[in-house]
Order: C-alpha cells, then sequence, then structure tokens
C-alpha cells in the first residue's frame, strides 16, 4: 500500500511539473505568436498576449493529437520510460529554458524537451532505447522548419509585392494592419496545436509508465489534454519580453505587410508539421519566415549577426538539454 501511495504521490508531481513546463513554454514562446504584432504596432503589448492566448487554448478545438502521440509513443522504445525519465527529461528542458529566456535567446521549447528526453532515456538503458524514427524526423525538422519559413515567408512578401504593385504604401499598410490580425490569429493557433500537444505527450508516457493508463488508449485522458491547453495560454498572456524584443526588432525592422508573410508562411509550416505528428519549433518556424521577408527587400536588412547567435543556440538546444537531463536522472535515482 506504500509503494502505490508513494509511486501516486511521484505521479502528480511529474504531472505538475509537466503542466509548469507548459506555462513556461506558453511564456518562452510567446515571442512567437506576438513579436511582429507589437513590433508592426498593430495591437498593444497587453492586447496581442490576450489575443495570442485566446487563439493557443482554441487549437484544442482544431487539431487531433497527433505530436502528442509521436512524444507519448514514438520516440522511445515501450518499456523504458519511467519516472526517474519523465522527471529528468522535464528538469533538462525546464532548465535550457530558463536559461535562454533570461538572455533573451528565442531557442525551442520543443527540442529543448526532446534533448531532455533523450538524455534521460540514454543516462538509463543508451541509445538503443530510442526509436530512431521518431527522433530522426523531429531532429530534420530542426532544419527543415526554419528553411520552409523563410521559403514561405520570402514568397508571401514577393506575391503581396506584386498583388500590391499599384497600391498606395499607406493603403498597402492600412490593409494589412486589419490582415495581420488574420495571419497572428492562425500562427498562434498553430503554435498551441503543436506545442501544447508536446507537454499532453510527455504526460501520456508518464501515465503509461506508471500503470495509470494504457498503451492501447488511442487518446490521453482529457484531464491532460485541457490542462496543457490551459497552461501554455496562461504562460503565453505573460508574454517573455526579452525574447519579443529578439523577434521583433534586433532581427529585421518589420513594417505590417511584412508582419503579415512572416505569420503566413509559419502558420502554413505549423499547421503541415502538426497534421504530420511532427513536434517542430514555433521560434525555428517564425525565426527563418521572419529572416524570409527580410531578404526579400535586400540582405543587409536582416542582422545576420543576430540571426547566428539564434542559430547557434538552435545547436545547442538539444545536447545541452541532454547533458542536464542526464544528470537530473541520476540525482532523482538518489532521490526518490
Amino acid at each position: 500500500m506504500e509503494t502505490v501511495q508513494t509511486a501516486l504521490w511521484v505521479v502528480v508531481m511529474l504531472v505538475i511539473l509537466a503542466v509548469a513546463f507548459d506555462f513556461m513554454n506558453g511564456f518562452h514562446d510567446a515571442a512567437n505568436s506576438i513579436a511582429t504584432v507589437v513590433s508592426t504596432g498593430v495591437l498593444k503589448p497587453g492586447q496581442a498576449v490576450l489575443f495570442a492566448a485566446t487563439f493557443n487554448f482554441v487549437a484544442i478545438f482544431v487539431f487531433h493529437l497527433s505530436v502528442a502521440a509521436t512524444v507519448g509513443k514514438g520516440i522511445v522504445q515501450p518499456g523504458i520510460v519511467d519516472t526517474h525519465v519523465v522527471f529528468g527529461a522535464l528538469i533538462g528542458a525546464i532548465s535550457w529554458n530558463l536559461v535562454t529566456w533570461y538572455y533573451g535567446i528565442p531557442s525551442s521549447s520543443s527540442h529543448a524537451l526532446i534533448g531532455g528526453i533523450v538524455g534521460a532515456v540514454m543516462a538509463k538503458s543508451g541509445a538503443g532505447a530510442l526509436v530512431a524514427g521518431g527522433i530522426l524526423k523531429t531532429v530534420a525538422f530542426i532544419f527543415v522548419s526554419p528553411l520552409l519559413g523563410f521559403l514561405l515567408g520570402s514568397l508571401m512578401m514577393v506575391l503581396v509585392a506584386w498583388v500590391c504593385r499599384r497600391a498606395t504604401p499607406s493603403r498597402v499598410d492600412r490593409w494589412f494592419r486589419r490582415l495581420q490580425l488574420v495571419s497572428a490569429g492562425a500562427y498562434s493557433l498553430g503554435h498551441g496545436g503543436n506545442d501544447a500537444q508536446k507537454t499532453i505527450g510527455i504526460i501520456w508516457m508518464l501515465l503509461i509508465a506508471t500503470g495509470y493508463t494504457s498503451a492501447s488508449d488511442s487518446a490521453p485522458p482529457t484531464w491532460a489534454i485541457v490542462s496543457c491547453y490551459v497552461a501554455i495560454a496562461a504562460g503565453t498572456m505573460f508574454g517573455g519580453w526579452r525574447i519579443v524584443k529578439t523577434m521583433g526588432q534586433k532581427i529585421t525592422k518589420l513594417k505590417p505587410v511584412g508582419g503579415f508573410c512572416a505569420e503566413t508562411g509559419g502558420a502554413i509550416t505549423l499547421f503541415l508539421a502538426t497534421g504530420l505528428g511532427i513536434p517542430v519549433s514555433t521560434t525555428h518556424t517564425i525565426t527563418g519566415a521572419i529572416v524570409g521577408v527580410g531578404s526579400t527587400q535586400r540582405a543587409s536588412a536582416v542582422r545576420w549577426g543576430v540571426a547566428g547567435n539564434i542559430v547557434w543556440a538552435w545547436v545547442f538546444t538539444i545536447p545541452a538539454s541532454a547533458f542536464v537531463a542526464a544528470i537530473a536522472y541520476w540525482v532523482s535515482l538518489q532521490v526518490f
């Protein structure tokens, strides 16, 4: 009886820790949804975070749980995950998020979580315990999502420039101030749909490992789904203003038309990845789209030094969070 009670206590603690990570994910990644509308002056910061948070939650009614299934069942071999692995994964991801938030670096909460899972699992059972297919498609989209965002953002900018070639600048600005609300809403929808599901996936993984749900179940419990969407929306409402400044001002100067094109290109990428069940980085996606928009004006419009620093953070995300996760795994063995 004592063992069951202890196990339940540990599971509850880890669920709370996962929801805290989800909140931090929204807080850390708020910039992805709102940096462009804030920097272009379409919405005030308070309006923007409320707007983005609303669409983060609405995503619960739009997307299937394909990403949650990938994280919950498609990253690690059955029977490997336990409470120590989940603890290590979450601590690794949270630690990296805190470091990058403090320095205002728009890194990926998604890949920090995947890196955390990889590090904790390897500390326990080695690389053979990982599902190669799930890991490879996640790692591949570290490069694919920003490139696709870049391509779609730049193509949207070229298309809009051609369509509006006879319109006056003031008229174009007026149109796209309205249209940017549509694109920002779409991007926030994609952000909620992809990112909340990663935390749903790790809670699902935990519940399967501890026997509180079955691996044969087609979906995780409703309470896990709702709590994760609420947490990411709440985190977005608090906003990560250090990263907003980097995303909205330091990479390139944006006007409403550029913000619309970047958000639309990014939203298409997120919708595609979520439909395919691939956990991608909303940070990578919108950064690529912003750079793509800036580069259509002239190469010098992009501050490539800032963009380069961001890319280095992307490269280090998985190994850094994996390293911390492995240490946290070993520590947890001594604690519970």
